[in-house]
């Protein structure tokens, strides 16, 4: 072997031999944050003390709120009151100036990055539907499976018979086992609605964020959507944030209301409409 060769042999076994230490864990190694989540606890979502203020303006006040594993929550308020930007910190777009947001007992939110969060399992589900128009059902919900991404696992890796069992079932949860061949473009605004949903429960999440589900929805659909919420609670943890108030009514066992970035009053439906401040400030009465 030319002197060459020698070194460059010298050099891939040197190479090897970092990733073969017994002494060092590399960080593709470390568990994820989803192998440590402790959900042992009833409440699955903390935010406490949580302040965040743009350009002096104050969109989250000293908010508190806090959500029990399986529950279906609704977050009503008018624009302006912190619901979007509420969301954004639960998910990592926004970090709070102060405050804890801390996801199960023992995973700190405001440590993590967006996809970290994401991959603990919080899903989230924007008012306007961002499925792929170009592909089919099928292809959409294999596209958004928590599985490897890569290229070469997309273009060439046929999926086994429990990841099309997966596909199958989530297809029927949502309502569209009959359209699974059918181009995302071609299906109603409700449909999209129900696959956006449905590309978020493939990714496996314990809590969904959901905003506006049932805008520009027809009557029939927005009742179809309830029932799909109402039957995902449980399984999974899931935050609804709507404006049609007779929509909220029908799923709503716990409601909360935001009002400048605060929790003005939560609990039961009924309680809170006739909650005198409630309908002052919200409802304009």
């Amino acid at each position: 072997m030319s002197s060459s060769g020698q070194k460059r042999g010298h050099v891939e076994q040197s190479q090897a031999g970092r990733f073969l230490r017994r002494d060092r864990v590399f960080n593709f190694l470390i568990p994820d944050v989803v192998d440590r989540l402790d959900v042992s606890d009833p409440v699955l979502l903390y935010l406490e003390d949580v302040n965040v203020a743009f350009d002096g303006f104050k969109a989250i006040n000293n908010l508190n709120f806090y959500v029990d594993s399986g529950e279906l929550r609704c977050l009503i308020g008018a624009n302006g009151a912190g619901k979007t930007t509420m969301m954004d910190i639960i998910t990592g777009k926004t970090r709070p100036d102060s405050g804890t947001v801390r996801f199960g007992r023992n995973v700190d939110l405001l440590d993590l990055s967006e996809s970290q969060i994401a991959r603990a399992g919080i899903g989230r589900k924007f008012q306007k539907p961002t499925v792929f128009e170009k592909l089919s059902v099928f292809e959409n919900l294999e596209l958004a499976m928590a599985d490897d991404k890569s290229v070469w696992n997309t273009l060439h890796c046929k999926l086994n018979s429990e990841q099309q069992d997966r596909i199958a079932t989530v297809a029927l949860t949502v309502g569209l086992p009959e359209q699974l061949g059918q181009l995302g473009g071609k299906l109603s605004h409700g449909q999209k609605q129900w696959l956006e949903i449905g590309m978020l429960l493939m990714q496996e999440p314990l809590l969904l964020l959901v905003d506006e589900p049932v805008a520009g929805m027809t009557h029939q659909e927005m009742d179809k959507t309830g029932e799909l919420l109402l039957s995902l609670a449980g399984t999974h943890t899931v935050v609804v944030v709507e404006h049609d108030m007779e929509f909220v009514r029908s799923i709503a066992n716990r409601v909360t209301v935001l009002h400048q970035g605060s929790v003005l009053a939560e609990g039961q439906m009924d309680d809170i409409a006739q909650n005198e401040e409630v309908r002052r400030v919200y409802l304009g009465e």
